[in-house]
């Protein structure tokens, strides 16, 4: 197999989601954060994450990632039942996440951030010719042509550039999941479209995507389907075809659009 291709993960049953969460809790002393949430997430798919400030999407990442345990629910990934702790074994399963702040050392070039933490190794020495070809590839396989060079040093990064060079860490190592934290926020019209194309790219590769956004223009453009939470309960998950803006915005504000949505008594927890 090509390196090129390596990234790219193996496409599951259309029917049958890479990751699943059936009624999952979380609670902070006595505020319950997360109120019996389901979650599916398919290979080859962009699943738009929406939801007020408040409405628990940070906490369902994280413990997607393995940053929190949650309370209680069941967790399948590929089809059998997971034990998710850690980010270790969230990465373990192929999970990856992006997060806002992106996490990349200014003062190191992209092949270094690239690698960051999970250096290769030849002799005891770092293998850069090695981890400059596989970056190089990388990159390829997502058809970047933004970087001029991957020796370049991240502070020299436009906000677009520093979001593909994450993303494209995220997708180094194999990973099945990507989850990927408002990654157009504070990038100008021009980046915002190359950092969507490329999210659309990351599932056309066959990799399951997660895209939190409160930007509801870059949800209707590439994403697949829409899960919209409300203070802590999954108001919906539906076709992306199924919505407009006005609908995924009432489902965030409300909880219920139309038919679609949490029944009053829900709404009322």
């Amino acid at each position: 197999m090509d390196r090129e291709d390596e990234f790219m993960a193996t496409p599951a049953h259309p029917e049958t989601p890479l990751l699943s969460l059936r009624g999952v809790t979380k609670s902070f002393g006595a505020v319950d954060v997360l109120k019996g949430v389901d979650l599916d997430a398919w290979s080859g798919k962009v699943t738009a994450l929406v939801g007020d400030n408040g409405a628990g999407k940070s906490t369902l990442i994280k413990g997607i990632a393995g940053i929190y345990g949650f309370d209680g629910g069941t967790y399948t990934f590929e089809g059998q039942p997971a034990q998710v702790a850690s980010p270790k074994q969230a990465n373990d399963l192929g999970i990856e996440v992006v997060y806002q702040d992106l996490a990349l050392c200014d003062n190191l070039d992209v092949v270094a951030n690239m690698f960051l933490g999970r250096e290769a190794l030849s002799g005891g020495t770092l293998d850069e010719a090695t981890m400059e070809q596989r970056a190089n590839e990388t990159l390829k396989g997502l058809s970047v042509r933004t970087l001029k060079s991957v020796r370049q040093n991240i502070s020299s990064l436009s906000g677009g550039q520093r979001q593909t060079v994450a993303i494209a860490r995220a997708v180094l190592w194999n990973s099945k999941l990507v989850i990927l934290d408002e990654p157009t926020a504070a990038l100008g019209v021009a980046q915002t479209e190359q950092v969507l194309n490329l999210v659309r790219r990351l599932a056309d590769n066959g990799l399951a995507v997660i895209l939190i956004s409160h930007n509801m223009n870059d949800v209707m453009q590439v994403a697949d389907n829409v899960a919209a939470l409300y203070l802590g309960q999954m108001a919906a998950q539906v076709s992306t075809a199924q919505l407009d803006r006005a609908r995924i915005v009432e489902l965030i504000t409300s909880g219920r659009s139309g038919d679609i949505g949490l029944s009053a008594k829900e709404v009322a927890l």
